[in-house]
């Protein structure tokens, strides 16, 4: 018999036990980790560095990083936001840094410190810890919940699913009534196979970035009758650092469009056409004005030992190639057609998306449990009393930069709240 079973031994699972065993020490808390390992998936955030938060103290400004969520977080990152994490972690010898993109890591550079932060906590405050204990099935009884693993039954008055994306859990979920909204990936790379990006992995240039839709076709009226009209306005768009990769692109732009556009891009089949602006201060118009003039400037010299814009040398030879320019032509000589085409290939890239990478070790996940369903001021179900989440359970995620963390860290604080409020 215990007072809570948090089911998952995860960072969200961690947080909200330690958090109410602090609040309520007369309290039995277990833990329930399916695996033999517990916080697998801290240990491999941020390659390895585990990325805490994110250094955004303003609750608004925070809020628009998470595709799913923006509207409901707002509420909760009020009560508790990046700053009381890093105090957390700082109040317990985890020195924490905020770099320059503004992702907060520990000092240490090595997820292990928040690790052993969580074990140490755990340990010091009496929670139990259950590891191999995969959880079977959980239902309610009298005044609170059962929890069924292989070979035990246990009793407990307050239940806090933080399992994140486990289908088994949400299966179950939607047999007690539940919406489960169909979980499809987010954060994700572009697989593209193109000569242009061939052989010059590493290399990372601010671009703009944007997905074209699937070909519409609409009828409009002219003079002459009826015509057919492609639509080709962006259906994303993002602007930021692009990667280029052994397998296509990544980069904070790359992983932005994935996460915005996780539902469409997964409606896609993952097979699209992306756009990209190597040079997002200009318009294929404005780069085939600035070329004519370089074209003047430095007529005598060879268009490839002469980029005429800021960006690494081996993507400029990509695209002078692409525009069909010889390895020895001079500008003089380039022609009003290769203009266009290098300016088109500087500004309007567009590439063929064929399928789709997991981004590091970090998958995450759109879907979960129908944000309609959970009250946000203790995260516990509104159709299910006693029951609470926490994390990737429910249908939030964000892009990449510690903000799915802090989804995770909020979302368990505010529960651990409503669980002792509750006693």
């Amino acid at each position: 018999m215990f007072d809570v079973i948090v089911i998952g031994g995860g960072a969200a699972g961690f947080y909200a036990a330690i958090h109410i065993a602090e609040q309520a020490p007369e309290l039995k808390i277990a833990i329930f980790e399916r695996g033999k390992t517990v916080l697998s998936k801290v240990k491999v955030s941020g390659g390895g560095r585990c990325n805490v938060t994110h250094g955004e103290f303003s609750p608004k400004e925070l809020a628009t990083n998470y595709p799913r969520g923006e509207k409901e977080l707002l509420g909760p990152f009020h009560k508790y936001a990046p700053m009381d994490v890093m105090s957390f972690f700082e109040e317990r010898g985890v020195s924490l840094k905020i770099e320059e993109d503004g992702r907060v890591f520990p000092k240490s550079d090595s997820s292990q410190s928040i690790i052993d932060c969580f074990l140490n906590e755990a340990e010091r405050l009496g929670v139990k810890v259950l590891r191999n204990s995969s959880v079977k099935r959980f239902e309610r009884k009298d005044e609170g919940w059962q929890v069924t693993t292989m070979n035990k039954h246990y009793q407990t008055k307050k239940l806090l699913l933080a399992t994140g994306s486990n289908p088994k859990i949400w299966q179950q979920l939607e047999q007690m009534g539940h919406h489960i909204v169909p979980p499809v990936p987010s954060l994700f790379t572009f697989n593209i196979t193109d000569e242009r990006i061939n052989g010059i992995q590493g290399i990372s240039v601010d671009a703009a970035v944007e997905v074209l839709p699937k070909k519409v076709f609409a009828t409009e009226r002219t003079g002459l009758g009826l015509k057919s009209t492609s639509h080709t306005e962006p259906v994303l768009q993002s602007e930021g650092p692009v990667l280029v990769t052994h397998w296509g692109l990544s980069g904070p732009a790359i992983l932005k469009l994935s996460a915005w556009g996780a539902n469409l891009l997964h409606d896609y089949h993952y097979s699209f056409r992306l756009n990209v602006n190597w040079t997002p201060e200009y318009t294929t118009g404005s780069m085939e004005a600035f070329l004519r003039k370089v074209k003047e400037v430095e007529a005598k010299k060879t268009v490839l030992r002469t980029p005429a814009v800021d960006i690494p040398k081996r993507l400029w030879a990509k695209l002078v190639h692409a525009a069909h320019i010889q390895p020895d032509e001079k500008w003089a000589d380039v022609t009003k057609e290769k203009l266009q085409e290098l300016s088109k290939q500087l500004t309007a890239c567009s590439f063929r998306v064929e399928g789709k990478s997991t981004f590091k070790e970090e998958f995450v996940t759109a879907g979960g449990i129908d944000l309609k369903e959970i009250n946000f001021k203790t995260f516990e179900s509104k159709l299910l009393p006693d029951l609470y989440f926490a994390g990737e359970i429910i249908n939030v995620d964000a892009i990449t930069g510690g903000f799915n963390f802090q989804n995770a860290w909020t979302g368990a604080y505010l529960a651990a709240q409503g669980i002792v409020a509750s006693f």
